[in-house]
């Protein structure tokens, strides 16, 4: 029985199975952190597949050489700094009002009639540096106000900021998913950028914006007199200016994208190649971004160094619980390809007829919706796709495409296990019916169009 379960494909496909259903166990029914779950799945998979104790937690002449290490600092040594980073950037963008200025431009320059689509944009711009709920946390006030103006559902305006900021952070750098799957797969970040990009933009234009408009002339819910009061509460000091709030966003944006495609279009072994590189890794164009904000949003307008430094560490707090989730979730794939647990699976799926990218989607939607957190999906998914297509021989726009199935799996149904359900529910208003009716459906429309897209793509590329 035991030779049966660690070498045939039916034994090895079942310690898979078990593996995940005592995960989800853990993480639904016994609430244990997905960073321990993952951690004790990935150890107990390991041992019940056969793997030597040494290999898998070392020796105490060596224990570096571990798959417990290697497999948790493999990844970490990849998107600990681009977190970190990024993190910090979305900090001082918000701390210098930068979020308002951007919103209130699109708002003047769109006007009145088509304040939802500016609230999308702002929420689709500043999305990008920013996480998921504090992008709300910053834009909301100005929701009320564009509401209320409005004298419309306040579902018109949130919806489509909520759109913008749910794909930036599902599909895009330097949010921890998109970095994780990154990572976990292999692929450069320039072109999960890109391709992310690709997925998300349609997919936020028919879910935030046309679908939006729909529903939000359906069902009329009004802005809250309460949130509306804190709402007219004004920000001290002068605040930056569009150019400059915009341009920052898109530094590290840019820069990675040409360290991409520079080694491509450049001639090889020049000095632009080079240049191209080093400016083009996302640790470097990270700091050059954090740097430059912290200069033009910070010091030249009055801040100090102890609170740039309060900053610093206050933006910095959350981070720890999701490097450790995407390092557990690295040590179970590493579990995975060296038990060949991995081969197995990329076998039965080859067998089946079923594309890898359509059953990193189904994973990652099964895991998103029984457990609530999009990282943790995200983290876990591609920790199980990872093995099964290490020696597909994928080019990196296909591994991307594949990145950004996962990333749309990962938003698909929001419910009543995601802190983001709650957030939109109590900060705009929402009853839980209609956070179901409206926030939930918008996820689901999101998720489907960027795996379409993403589909399509892979069908073509």
């Amino acid at each position: 029985m035991v030779d049966w379960l660690q070498h045939s494909t039916p034994g090895l496909l079942l310690l898979a199975a078990i593996g995940i259903a005592a995960l989800l166990l853990m993480i639904i029914k016994w609430k244990v952190e997905p960073f321990i779950a993952l951690l004790v799945i990935g150890l107990l998979t390991a041992l019940a597949a056969g793997l030597p104790v040494q290999s898998l937690v070392g020796s105490a002449q060596k224990p570096g050489e571990s798959l417990l290490e290697t497999g948790f600092g493999g990844i970490l040594g990849h998107i600990a700094a681009i977190i970190g980073l990024g993190t910090m950037l979305g900090a001082i963008l918000e701390a210098s009002g930068g979020a308002q200025v951007l919103t209130r431009s699109l708002l003047r320059a769109l006007g009145e009639n088509r304040a939802p689509l500016a609230m999308g944009l702002a929420g689709l711009i500043f999305g990008v540096p920013v996480f998921f709920d504090v992008g709300i946390f910053v834009l909301a006030p100005l929701v009320y106000v564009a509401a209320k103006q409005g004298g419309k559902s306040i579902l018109l305006y949130c919806l489509p900021l909520l759109a913008g900021l749910s794909v930036t952070h599902a599909f895009l750098p330097p949010h921890p998913g998109p970095v994780a799957a990154a990572g976990l797969l292999g692929v450069d970040l320039g072109w999960v950028i890109l391709m992310g990009a690709v997925c998300a933009i349609p997919a936020w234009y028919l879910g935030g914006v046309l679908f939006s408009s729909w529903i939000g002339k359906r069902i009329d819910i009004p802005v809250p007199e309460d949130m509306l009061a804190a709402a007219k509460t004004e920000r001290d000091g002068d605040e930056p200016g569009l150019g400059l709030v915009v341009g920052i966003i898109a530094i590290p944006l840019v820069l990675i994208l040409a360290g991409t495609f520079g080694s491509i279009l450049l001639p090889e072994g020049s000095t632009a190649v080079g240049v191209a590189n080093f400016i083009g890794t996302p640790a470097v164009a990270l700091t050059i971004a954090v740097l430059l904000a912290f200069w033009l949003l910070g010091y030249r307008r009055g801040m100090t160094k102890s609170q740039a430094a309060e900053l610093s560490a206050a933006s910095l707090r959350p981070v720890g619980m999701i490097l450790l989730v995407v390092g557990a979730g690295a040590f179970y794939g590493a579990v995975l390809k060296a038990t060949g647990i991995g081969d197995v699976i990329a076998d039965s799926l080859h067998d089946a007829g079923l594309p890898v990218i359509f059953a990193a989607y189904v994973i990652s939607c099964g895991l998103r919706i029984a457990q609530g957190s999009a990282t943790a999906a995200i983290a876990a998914s591609a920790a199980i796709i990872g093995p099964t297509i290490k020696d597909v021989g994928y080019s990196q726009p296909q591994l991307a495409l594949i990145a950004a199935a996962i990333c749309a799996g990962s938003i698909i149904a929001s419910h009543v296990n995601d802190g983001g359900f709650w957030i939109v529910s109590r900060y705009f208003g929402i009853s839980v019916k209609d956070t179901l009716k409206t926030w939930t459906v918008l996820e689901t429309i999101l998720s489907v169009v960027g795996f379409a897209v993403a589909a399509i793509l892979m069908a073509v590329i």
